[in-house]
């Protein structure tokens, strides 16, 4: 979802700055951009780590001048029980998909202000409306970021800052596919498994999984002035699957 939003926001023609803990995929991304004429920069940032943040910030003010929009994809999770979910688990997943979103939010509000204004876009999931018995960490950290986005909504509205969460649905990314530290899949939760994708695919009533472009989309309508009165709230795209 993050390298279709970066893409589709450098189309339009907006200067991104790729973010990602490895380097290599962050740059991918930005020199696949150039290629099309595009304006982009990559950098390398651990969501979880304030400096990082700091260093980010500086860095695409410097390369493009003002820093406006931030687009927060990052995120983790763990498909297990309440019972089998560590400590360590949990700490991972707050801290990737809540904290983060947080520390970020710190490091762009004095470059927005800066800039003028800014739109500061989280994303949710269908369990920042609804939860689940399994993978408690995720269920607890996308509810908070409705918590987040509303408070920071109220914070900084005088400073002309927006902030609105994006709740997608089942989306057919590598997240939900492929087996990575942050999000481990095997054969009983990867969407690789034709019986697990057609349950995601049952599971929402338009009938086919979302597409990371049909969420890039919806953040780049939320940071457009076209949404200049969204603020605090969510936008879900989810085929009706929350329903």
């Amino acid at each position: 979802m993050g390298s279709a939003t970066a893409r589709l926001f450098a189309a339009e023609g907006a200067a991104v700055c790729v973010a990602d803990l490895k380097l290599e995929r962050a740059e991918a991304v930005a020199e696949e951009i150039r290629t099309s004429d595009g304006r982009a920069h990559s950098i390398r940032l651990d969501v979880r780590n304030s400096e990082n943040w700091r260093l980010a910030v500086a860095e695409t003010e410097r390369e493009f001048g003002r820093l406006d929009t931030l687009c927060c994809l990052a995120g983790a999770n763990y498909r297990v029980s309440f019972d089998e979910m560590t400590e360590e688990m949990w700490t991972h997943v707050l801290d990737a998909n809540l904290t983060a979103n947080f520390l970020a939010t710190k490091a762009v509000v004095p470059a927005m202000k800066r800039a003028g204004a800014g739109v500061i876009l989280h994303v949710g999931s269908l369990a920042s409306m609804r939860q689940g018995a399994g993978s408690p960490a995720y269920g607890v950290s996308k509810l908070g970021l409705v918590a987040l986005t509303r408070t920071t909504a109220l914070s900084y509205a005088a400073d002309h800052i927006r902030c609105v969460l994006i709740n997608p649905g089942h989306v057919d990314t590598d997240f939900i596919r492929a087996n990575a530290e942050h999000s481990p899949n095997d054969w009983a939760t990867s969407i690789d498994n034709p019986d697990n994708y057609e349950a995601r695919r049952r599971a929402t009533p338009l009938g086919r999984l979302c597409t990371p472009e049909d969420i890039a989309r919806t953040f780049l309508f939320a940071a457009s002035d076209d949404a200049s009165m969204i603020s605090g709230s969510s936008i879900t795209v989810d085929g009706a699957a929350g329903s």
